[in-house]
């Protein structure tokens, strides 16, 4: 993860557009600076300035992350100032819906910071499919929804989670397919499947099958992996989900083998337009944004 100061010395460069002059306006020497930049064009894997000429000028790449960079750190500042005036009388609840989904991790992450800061703040975690989770928000029950992707999101603003979520089968564990890195469409043609209930997420899938999903065998769909999982280790079939759905295997029971091709998907943290939220919620989402917009850059 990139560090703030990182980002603050590489907008003083861009603003400058001289190494030199940025180095004299941080009090630090032009050696430390150049091997900063260095260092962050090798952390992002990109060049970031062209160097043949004067005056210093970015690449396409770094005036992605100047615009980038200005939002981190502004909201950075803002989150600061927060905290600094507000810290202690912030109480309350913030209601969260999510998905059993690899992002989860992260968002318990952002959870866990948010909390060291504002102690007074509890947490109602809530857990469902999108659809389900979006109903809840409609009404007014959860604040905020961590929703597998596809979605429509025309009602809500949200920000896209940092990582991927990757789908894999299920199945039995010492089966033959268990021993292998990935399966494909035509090594479950002949096995019973459980497949995810939500009817986007299930169309997924089932373009991913391909033509071979007409001769499939759906034995059922469950709205969570876990029940999902159940129903593997009681010999209904083979499940689809995403790969965070089960973050705890008892591998001695079931396994679990990615899907080839690779079938990926993204997810969002999500809430209701001109919705008016508590203070413990606004903060919150402040936060989140400034943490998850980091944890992309």
């Amino acid at each position: 993860m990139i560090e703030t100061r990182l980002l603050h010395y590489f907008l003083t460069v861009a603003r400058e557009q001289n190494i030199t002059n940025a180095a004299k306006a941080l009090h630090i020497t032009q050696p430390t600076l150049s091997r900063q930049m260095a260092m962050l064009e090798e952390e992002l894997g990109t060049r970031l300035f062209i160097r043949d000429g004067r005056p210093l000028t970015l690449t396409d790449e770094g005036h992605l992350l100047r615009r980038r960079a200005e939002e981190i750190l502004e909201l950075v500042e803002k989150t600061q100032a927060e905290v600094a005036s507000h810290e202690e009388q912030v109480e309350g609840t913030v209601s969260i819906g999510c998905g059993e989904l690899a992002s989860v991790r992260v968002l318990m992450d952002v959870i866990a910071d948010f909390s060291q800061r504002y102690p007074r703040v509890a947490f109602d975690v809530y857990t469902a499919t999108a659809d389900q989770i979006k109903r809840r928000m409609d009404d007014g029950l959860t604040d905020i929804g961590l929703l597998l992707e596809p979605v429509d999101m025309e009602r809500y603003e949200h920000i896209r989670m940092p990582i991927r979520e990757r789908w894999a089968a299920v199945m039995p564990a010492g089966v033959p397919l268990a021993r292998r890195k990935h399966v494909t469409a035509r090594d479950l043609a002949d096995i019973p499947v459980i497949l995810p209930s939500r009817q986007k997420v299930y169309d997924e899938v089932v373009s991913w099958f391909g033509s071979a999903y007409e001769s499939m065998q759906v034995i059922g769909v469950s709205n969570l992996g876990t029940n999902a999982a159940m129903m593997v280790r009681a010999g209904l079939g083979y499940a689809l989900i995403v790969e965070g759905a089960l973050p705890f295997l008892k591998k001695s029971e079931v396994c679990m083998v990615p899907l080839y091709p690779e079938l990926t998907a993204t997810s969002v943290l999500a809430w209701k337009r001109r919705q008016p939220f508590s203070t413990a919620t606004s903060r919150f989402l402040e936060h989140a944004k400034c943490s998850l917009s980091m944890k992309r850059a």
